[in-house]
């Protein structure tokens, strides 16, 4: 038992710092919304539990009603496949209206007539004048449940069959310590490189490419998607 509680701890940080898809949305998102550290960080734990108890409970069914390993491994397998083309999805529509956004609010010039004939014209962006309408958006946002569904079907690969079923062999309570060590490290894991990322991305200076934030971060979460997808990082 001690043998798979280290286990249980090495695999759930290697699984998280390997899985790109475990921080950088959450560290993209931040930058390109604007979260507070404190939404960011509630954001990353709760996404980061959903993503390790929907594994448990299905491992938990298994061993409770002796299903195959093998057929749990293939539902996760299926579960993960799902989760990554929802990935790819939302990336590539965020990507979409993060170009449609910064392109709406390319500064662009009106020509203004006076009583007197003297016309003239200037520069101005509808950024501005649609504040409220941004403001709007802000609340109906639902970009944090998007990401919450996606980790919710994204699976913990290593955790039934490498730690939950071998566990359960001794004991109904070391199927309970392994799963706790492997959610306890892979949510500080995701909790650590969120925090430490954001901050470090928060410095960066866009300057005039800060219009384009929403589409980089839609594609930095596509390419994400794809490489966890097709490569099976």
């Amino acid at each position: 038992m001690i043998t798979l509680y280290i286990t249980a701890a090495t695999i759930g940080f290697l699984h998280t710092v390997f899985g790109p898809d475990h921080y950088v949305p959450f560290i993209v998102m931040a930058k390109a919304r604007k979260w507070p550290m404190a939404k960011t960080a509630i954001l990353t734990f709760l996404c980061g539990l959903g993503h390790i108890m929907s594994s448990i409970i299905i491992g938990f069914i298994g061993i409770v009603f002796g299903i195959g390993v093998m057929k749990l491994k293939a539902l996760e397998s299926f579960r993960g496949n799902i989760a990554g083309w929802l990935l790819i999805i939302f990336g590539f529509t965020y990507f979409v209206w993060g170009l449609h956004k910064a392109f709406k609010n390319k500064p662009h010039k009106h020509l203004h007539s006076h009583m007197d004939d003297d016309d003239h014209a200037h520069i101005h962006s509808h950024e501005h004048e649609h504040a409220h309408i941004h403001d709007q958006e802000k609340k109906a946002n639902i970009t944090p449940w998007i990401l919450f569904t996606i980790f919710v079907f994204g699976p913990c690969e290593p955790l039934i069959p490498l730690l939950m079923y071998p566990a359960a062999k001794n004991n109904i309570a070391g199927v309970f310590w392994v799963t706790a060590i492997f959610g306890a490290v892979t949510i500080a894991t995701m909790f650590t490189i969120v925090m430490v990322s954001s901050i470090g991305v928060r410095l960066i200076p866009l300057g005039k490419f800060e219009k384009y934030t929403h589409a980089m971060a839609g594609g930095t979460i596509l390419l994400c998607g794809i490489v966890v997808q097709f490569l099976g990082i």
